[in-house]
This record gives C-alpha cells, sequence and structure tokens, in this order.
C-alpha cells in the first residue's frame, strides 16, 4: 500500500528527483526516481505516498531470475518495481484494489519496460485468490494498510485511505498472502514495530515458520518504528532477530548524509538486504 512515515523515520524519498507528470486520469502526478535512478514511479502529487518502506522491503526478499513474485497491495508498484529492478528476469505481478493506484501501476509498469513484462491485477485481496491460483508464486511481498480501523479516522481523499485496513484486517491478509505463496516460498511483510505481536502472530497462524524480524532503527539508539518480517510457508525453523538496520547517520558523530552508508547501499545502490 502507499504510506508515508512518521516523523523521524523519513522525510523524503531516496534519490527523490521529482517532476510533473501527466497521468492517464484526473489525478495530478508526480514522477520519483528510486534506487539511484533505476526506477521510475509516477504517484499522485497528494494523498499517501510511497517513501522508503517498499525500497526496504523489496531488498529483503530472496527472489532470483524466473521466479514468479506477487506483491499484494502494490498502491503504485514501488516494492515490485524496485524489486524487478534489482533482480531482472524476476516473474513479477501487482495486486491492486484501488482503481486509480492501479492505474498508476499499470502506467510504472510499462515504464520498466521490464522482460518479462510486469502483471497488473485490479483485485480486492478480500476476494483472494482473484483468479491467481493457489501456492503458485515463489515469493510474495507486501506492505498492507498499517491501522487498525479503530484507531483513527480515515480520510475520504483519493489514496488517503491507504493506511487502514478497512474490510481486510491483517490476520485475514496475511492468510491471503499465504495462499498464494507455494510450499517453501516466502511471504515478507514491512509493518509498523507496534504491532509485532499481531503481525507475526497471524504469520505464524496462517502456516508460515522461519519467522526473521529486521528491525529498522530511525536513528542509532531509537526504538524501531518499522519492521520487516519473514517467513517461509511450512518451515519449522525457529524464529530470528536480526541486528537491524540504522536508516538515518547522526550528525553529532560526523555522519552528515541523510543516510547511514548501509541504508544509502540498499536504497540508493540496489543491495540486496538477506534476512
Amino acid at each position: 500500500m502507499i504510506a508515508t512515515d512518521p516523523p523521524g523515520l523519513a522525510v523524503a524519498m531516496p534519490d527523490a528527483r521529482e517532476a510533473a507528470a501527466e497521468g492517464p486520469s484526473d489525478v495530478a502526478v508526480s514522477e520519483n526516481r528510486l534506487l539511484g535512478g533505476r526506477v521510475r514511479l509516477r504517484q499522485p502529487v497528494t494523498g499517501y505516498r510511497a517513501a522508503i518502506d517498499p525500497v526496504l522491503l523489496a531488498a529483503t526478499v530472496p527472489a532470483t531470475a524466473g521466479e514468479r513474485v506477487l506483491d499484494v497491495g502494490s498502491g503504485p508498484g514501488a516494492a515490485g518495481l524496485c524489486l524487478a529492478a534489482r533482480v531482472p528476469g524476476v516473474r513479477l505481478t501487482l495486486l491492486e484494489a484501488d482503481v486509480h493506484a492501479a492505474e498508476r501501476a499499470r502506467e510504472n509498469a510499462a515504464l520498466a519496460a521490464a522482460d518479462p513484462p510486469i502483471a497488473v491485477v485490479e483485485a480486492d485481496v478480500a476476494a483472494a485468490p482473484c483468479g491467481l491460483g493457489r501456492a503458485v508464486f515463489d515469493h510474495v511481498l507486501t506492505n498492507p494498510p498499517f491501522m487498525e480501523p479503530e484507531r483513527g479516522t480515515p480520510a475520504t481523499a483519493r489514496g488517503r485511505s491507504a493506511r487502514h485496513e478497512g474490510g481486510v484486517p491483517l490476520a485475514d491478509w496475511i492468510r491471503a498472502c499465504v495462499l498464494w505463496v507455494r510450499a517453501g516460498g516466502t511471504v515478507t511483510v514491512v509493518h509498523r514495530a507496534d504491532r509485532c505481536d499481531q503481525l507475526i502472530a497471524a504469520m505464524v497462524a496462517a502456516g508460515l515458520g522461519g519467522i526473521a524480524v529486521l528491525p529498522l532503527w530511525p536513528r542509532a539508539g531509537e526504538p524501531a518504528k518499522r519492521l520487516i518480517v519473514q517467513g517461509r510457508r511450512g518451515s519449522r525453523a525457529r524464529a530470528r532477530l536480526l541486528p537491524g538496520l540504522v536508516l538515518h547517520g547522526d550528525v553529532l558523530h560526523g555522519e552528515t548524509g541523510t543516510f547511514t552508508a548501509a541504508a544509502d547501499a540498499v536504497l540508493r545502490g540496489a543491495t540486496a538486504l538477506p534476512l
């Protein structure tokens, strides 16, 4: 889904070269560049916009050329497109329910000109498997809605309700993701750190094991606001809590860049972030 980051996590797109762009709908859009310019992403000027979450999410997916990958709730396609740019030859499908976000995803998929071409399916996760088949993908990645329906009031402007779960609670969203992935395949999720217990419980209940948790620290010594969590369908391996990634540098210690060297290597250098 399209999401902005809270204060202290990210305030700008990595390598944010932005220009006005004409879209096929009546929504004003801008074009950003991700992964050091490897990915062109057109998205609405107003409303929730893809930030660094989908870039980091894509870096953790252990896909190889020829494997089938599904990006669930793709929004304009940021996560899937970053994965396709990092792993040429991956067979990518973007799944998005919102008609306007799906429109952007189709436009961005065409800009990517990937081989094989990127497929875009406009369908609701609540209707899984949405004609895609069961257990047919090697990997599923997802940036699901972050907010429970009872927390806050979703805005009604186009694209502004992307952060609220609506009719698909987190546990149901995860079950759908597991339905699509083959035995031994991975499901990778980026989510709020304060919902870690709910997320891991949902993943285990849906049949994922070998859970790996990667905290994303805004700065050294600060609590994580985001986590990337990955599991394998049918795995009996024990859970692992990984060291995590510090995103922003500390000017007090001579780190003058916006991102740490490790984060910059992922966000601009397209380095993988294996779990």
